[in-house]
């Protein structure tokens, strides 16, 4: 990919750009990003209002 589309929704926060398509924005809607250092589970954390099923790890979803 070159870069985002011009139909792609970007968000911008702290400097950092999320970049989604308008398909998947439908599932994401309302959701939260965190990111955490922690050495044994750091990284990004999703919290998804609209997710049906979730692990524990906080990297996926069902919606």
């Amino acid at each position: 990919v070159d870069g985002p589309l011009d139909r792609d929704i970007m968000v911008t926060s702290n400097d950092v750009r999320v970049v989604i398509d308008p398909k998947s924005a439908l599932f994401v809607a309302g959701s939260q990003l965190d990111w955490s250092d922690d050495l044994q589970s750091g990284g990004f954390k999703v919290s998804n209002p609209n997710a049906e099923v979730t692990c524990s790890c906080g990297e996926s979803f069902s919606a």
